[in-house]
């Protein structure tokens, strides 16, 4: 008999909600603590896992006996510090949000961590899990021959209302390209399968939040801009953003071209935010064009309405859980998404953060 894996929830707002209800789709799987600060998102999250306990800080959870493994998803310019202390204190196997770090500054004291930290350690890409990316991530050798450029779109609706509003400011997010895209970076890399070695940029901040202040400081986060990446093998990549595209019918669109055709990926996002905006939900969709073609040939990619109703990304989110639980289980011998992973989609994202804002592209180099 398996026994129960026991969950400490580090930070439990509107992600960690999120994290609380494919936690109870599995099996033999509980949240026994909570360290959330905010009292509201406290409760809201005890109502979620109500045989869980609430501790009013991260040594208090870190000090609880039924503890298997940690899920932290707190704000971003968090996550690095509570790495540190879970470190000096009880190393448990850890799913930890992205971005890992907001900050050049904090580079040296991740890789610290890195080198030092005994046990597992899975940062939380949930687009690799989404069902259509996974089955263009199976197919896209195959239809492609081997990408040659690849083009990720996102149409969105602005950022949400977070507590305390620390995802209006560059310096607690990392900025647009890091807070919101380095998953979108990371997707580059995986399908790729190569390191990038340059990237430009062009940004700004046009429609959202433009009258918000906060203590007497202007919102500056991005809310467009494109980013091309010229990658080692010499494959390209554009991440194309817009987060006031709530009216779009898919949110995610991903195209992959190589010598023997094309295949995109067309991902619709959560409609419950904006439902004025949005009909029936649009099904995921996988598109092959070869480039002889008889026509393209479409595949709907069903998702579980179990998993929709759970989160926000077409089911992601539980497939990532099942793994890490695998993992925590000694299932698994390693995280998908490793340390260097989600450090290289920051400093990818910090690149063009820097284009963005100088004009210039940015050359990465690896060492």
């Amino acid at each position: 008999m398996k026994k129960t894996i026991r969950y400490g929830m580090i930070g439990c707002g509107m992600m960690g909600h999120e994290h609380l209800r494919n936690i109870a789709l599995l099996d033999k799987t509980e949240v026994s603590v909570i360290f959330e600060p905010d009292a509201a998102m406290a409760q809201s999250a005890l109502a979620l896992a109500p045989q869980a306990r609430l501790v009013s800080d991260l040594g208090q959870l870190l000090d609880r006996p039924d503890v298997d493994c940690l899920v932290i998803t707190s704000p971003n310019h968090c996550h690095l510090g509570q790495l540190q202390e879970i470190a000096g204190a009880r190393p448990l196997p850890v799913l930890v949000e992205k971005p890992l770090f907001t900050a050049l500054d904090d580079l040296k004291a991740l890789e610290s961590f890195e080198q030092s930290y005994p046990a597992p350690v899975w940062v939380a890409m949930e687009y690799r899990y989404m069902p259509p990316i996974t089955a263009f991530t199976d197919a896209v050798e195959r239809v492609t021959g081997g990408i040659r450029m690849l083009t990720i779109r996102e149409h969105r609706f602005p950022f949400l209302k977070k507590v305390g509003d620390w995802n209006r400011f560059n310096a607690k997010t990392g900025g647009t390209f890091v807070e919101k895209c380095c998953h979108f970076f990371d997707l580059m890399r995986l399908l790729i399968g190569s390191e990038p070695t340059r990237i430009m940029a062009s940004a700004a901040q046009d429609v959202n939040h433009l009258d918000e202040v906060y203590d007497g400081e202007q919102s500056d986060i991005l809310d467009n801009g494109y980013v091309i990446v010229d990658f080692a093998n010499g494959a390209r990549a554009m991440l194309e953003l817009s987060m006031f595209a709530e009216g779009a019918e898919f949110q995610e669109e991903i195209s992959a071209v190589g010598a023997l055709g094309k295949l995109e990926a067309k991902v619709p996002g959560p409609g419950r935010f904006w439902p004025e905006h949005l009909g029936a939900a649009p099904i995921p969709l996988l598109i092959e064009s070869p480039r002889n073609p008889q026509g393209p040939v479409v595949t709907e990619i069903p998702v579980d309405p179990a998993l929709l109703e759970a989160g926000d990304h077409n089911g992601a989110t539980f497939y990532q859980h099942r793994l890490f639980l695998a993992l925590v289980r000694g299932e698994r011998q390693h995280a998908d998404v490793t340390l260097a992973d989600g450090k290289k989609a920051v400093l990818m994202g910090m690149a063009a953060q820097e284009s963005a804002a100088t004009g210039r592209a940015v050359a990465l180099n690896w060492g």
